[in-house]
């Protein structure tokens, strides 16, 4: 009889364990965003400065348990040639998968347009937290979806690789 009730027990405890954290990882350290002026932007060809663009139908969550965590929707008002002409492109994105309850970016789709060519990535802000950027998707239709996303000095860093001299010092916290 003491055997059902350990097994009872273990079963018990590992799915409350389970739950916990399933419900850590998609729901409990996420927040929604109000827009607030600045909050999107795109780095000028010219001057390699962020500058920020205007948007609508803004939607976003972040994170403090990591930078990673942080995406957005939106629509941008200006033209795909104007933005194409005038900031600069991203190479190698690769957008990072939200919690299913946002179901305004969808990773998956974003990376398929921009690999056919429907969509084009663009920096938004370099080295937004030591090693990560910030990168914006833009479709042809104006949608426009946000992620962060290791650039090479993180992926070096957060590897336990020495970042080498072409890399920012890292600001002690």
């Amino acid at each position: 009889m003491t055997g059902k009730f350990v097994v009872i027990f273990t079963l018990v405890a590992a799915l409350i364990v389970g739950g916990a954290i399933y419900y850590l990882q998609v729901y409990a350290y996420y927040r929604e965003l109000a827009y607030h002026p600045g909050d999107v932007t795109l780095v000028l060809r010219a001057t390699g400065q962020p500058e920020e663009i205007s948007v609508a139908d803004y939607r976003a969550i972040d994170a403090d348990s990591s930078p990673l965590r942080y995406r957005a929707c939106f629509t941008v008002t200006a033209t795909p040639d104007a933005i194409d002409r005038t900031y600069e492109p991203y190479g190698g994105p690769e957008p990072l998968t939200g919690p299913g309850w946002f179901d305004c970016y969808d990773a998956g789709r974003i990376t398929e347009a921009l690999e056919t060519g429907e969509a084009r990535a663009f920096l938004a802000r370099k080295n937004i937290e030591y090693g990560v950027d910030r990168v914006i998707a833009i479709f042809r239709n104006g949608r426009a979806y946000a992620w962060h996303q290791l650039n090479k000095c993180g992926e070096l860093d957060y590897a336990g690789n020495p970042v080498g001299e072409a890399c920012p010092p890292r600001e002690e916290r």
